[in-house]
């Protein structure tokens, strides 16, 4: 294999050469809960659960869902937040035979309904909260839905907690009606834990475990079909990246990000799943309560998104925080802002590394060293082991473009993590994936722009759909994001394309201030002027109290595009 020049950037003992077995995602988890039967793999608001416990659960799911008619073929949602239900319904469902569909507790009703035809799901598990059930109440006779299994956060909740839920939270709680449509999910577990286990072959990788819909793009939603393989791989490969400064079965993990999102699932999840070590679970995103357990708790390890750590950064308890625990913080689901980053270390003394990667990629692609002597200002990393990226050319998507920041180009991802393709949509897939001989691996057209340097590090510039053609000039949003973070009244920063009379379009900022300041766009002019072109300066300001985020709690373009566009349909009209 040849040898590439980012590998000089890799932790010790760490090659690009990437080992991953050939097995089932649920044969992994079984050989987990072998290996770390007793260890507790998760903590939900203070009830422990062990790996043996959730392997008996798991084979009571299991059997239930095949009672159910689960078997190959058969696609079974998730409408979930972070509960122990989330995590028993996903192995039960694989272990029966089935094929899990993640739904986002965020969808509108007109998108449930689309999602539930297009994936094929017939049986669907969700919680008794009123922000959840009344919604997928509504899709009975509207769709193919043929079961609503249902629990409730009380399933596993430590005493007297559990007791006193159902009182504390009435308002929050939906009653349903005990019918033959519905089922409790403590039912679904009500037998003997055995069921038919269906055999393994020897083309379990190219099987489809998952079906995840893309979020943040416009148009219907497209299910990316993540295989055992594929799933497999992204684990193999985060497990490698942080094996050097992590001993497996002993590490605790934060999980505040969905488990509906690729990232959490597989990044956080299965990957805690495979090495033996502790999530602590959150079922929303409460940052006084992760402070507070920062500090408590002491956990190994912070997977977050940008906006994770502008919260924590913000927070009146955050200066006495001791975080000596952490050993690793990683940032993904979008760009991390220098200057998030840089303030977060100097708060906490911790490292903050950023990853990059898609759903398609299951979700791994490039990431940085833990070591900050050898980090790259703006760069968000290196090709993770067994990974290739090239930067091609836009308009010839077969030529490969060479090292530097003259070269920007499309990034394409080429590696074992990359999807088999869209779910029912040949057309869409043929769009973003082609072979690759040299790796004999599938290549994925990201849409995403950017270049490399010499040492193989990638440097992201922008989304290709996120591009701004202003006076025949490409003017990339991240980059004047980047420069309106620096202002010292900034908290949150989104920046669009709008029409623009001489300049066809033209940038306009959307901020969210610190409490206590003030930004006007004259202020914002002037702090601009040294920082990004006349090509670049936006034409308009706008300050909001708060900025549209997706359910990952990553900063949302799509609503705001849409408000303009709106706007600039009305003038015309």
């Amino acid at each position: 294999m040849a040898n590439y020049s980012w590998e000089r950037s890799y932790p010790p003992g760490v090659t690009w050469e990437l080992d991953v077995p050939r097995k089932s995602i649920q044969q992994v988890f079984e050989e987990s809960c072998a290996q770390f039967g007793d260890r507790p793999f998760t903590d939900f608001l203070d009830k422990v659960t062990s790996f043996k416990e959730y392997k008996e659960a798991t084979d009571r799911a299991a059997a239930g869902f095949q009672k159910l008619g689960v078997k190959p073929g058969v696609h079974v949602g998730l409408y979930l937040p972070n509960t122990p239900h989330y995590i028993v319904a996903f192995f039960g469902v694989l272990k029966a035979g089935g094929k899990v569909v993640n739904y986002s507790p965020l969808d509108a009703d007109r998108e449930l309904e689309f999602k539930i035809g297009d994936s094929e799901t017939d049986i669907l598990v969700t919680l008794d909260v009123a922000a959840l059930y009344p919604k997928m109440a509504k899709m009975r006779g509207n769709t193919r839905l043929k079961k609503l299994i249902v629990g409730s956060i009380a399933d596993y909740l430590p005493w007297p907690k559990n007791w006193l839920y159902p009182i504390a939270k009435k308002k929050e709680i939906s009653t349903w009606p005990r019918d033959d449509w519905h089922m409790s999910f403590k039912d679904l577990l009500a037998n003997d834990g055995k069921y038919t286990a269906h055999p393994v072959g020897e083309n379990i990788w190219d099987e489809v475990a998952l079906l995840q819909y893309t979020g943040g793009t416009t148009g219907l939603p497209k299910a990316a079909m993540l295989t055992h393989g594929s799933i497999m791989s992204a684990m193999s490969q985060g497990q490698a990246w942080t094996l050097p400064y992590t001993t497996p079965g002993t590490e605790k993990i934060v999980c505040v990000l969905p488990l509906f999102h690729i990232y959490a699932l597989s990044g956080i999840m299965l990957g805690a799943m495979r090495s033996g070590n502790q999530l602590i679970l959150y079922p929303r995103p409460d940052i006084d309560m992760i402070v507070k357990d920062l500090a408590t708790k002491r956990p190994s390890f912070l997977p977050g998104v940008p906006t994770l750590y502008t919260a924590i950064n913000k927070h009146p308890k955050a200066q006495a925080l001791d975080l000596k625990s952490l050993k690793i913080c990683m940032s993904g689901g979008a760009p991390l802002p220098v200057e998030v980053q840089q303030s977060f270390e100097k708060l906490t003394g911790a490292t903050l590394i950023e990853g990059y990667g898609l759903t398609e990629t299951s979700p791994t692609g490039a990431i940085c060293p833990v070591d900050k002597s050898v980090r790259r200002v703006g760069a968000c990393g290196v090709p993770m082991p067994g990974t290739v990226i090239e930067i091609r050319d836009m308009e010839n998507g077969d030529r490969v473009l060479p090292p530097g920041k003259e070269n920007v180009g499309e990034v394409c991802i080429i590696g074992p993590q990359v999807m088999k393709g869209y779910w029912k949509k040949q057309d869409e897939t043929d769009k973003v994936l082609f072979s690759h001989p040299a790796s004999n691996w599938k290549g994925l057209r990201t849409g995403d722009m950017g270049y490399m340097d010499s040492d193989g590090w990638l440097y992201l510039v922008d989304r290709s759909k996120d591009l701004i053609i202003s006076s025949g000039y490409n003017v990339y949003p991240r980059m004047i994001e980047e420069a309106t973070y620096e202002h010292p009244a900034v908290d949150e920063c989104i920046v669009i394309g709008i029409p623009h009379p001489h300049r066809q379009e033209a940038p306009k900022v959307f901020v969210k201030l610190k409490p206590g300041t003030s930004l006007t766009f004259d202020e914002l002019k002037a702090h601009l002027e040294s920082r990004v072109g006349k090509h670049e300066m936006p034409v308009a300001l706008e300050v909001r109290p708060e900025l549209p985020k997706t359910p990952v709690g990553k900063l949302s373009k799509k609503e705001l595009k849409e408000e303009e566009r709106a706007k600039a349909q009305s003038k015309a009209a």
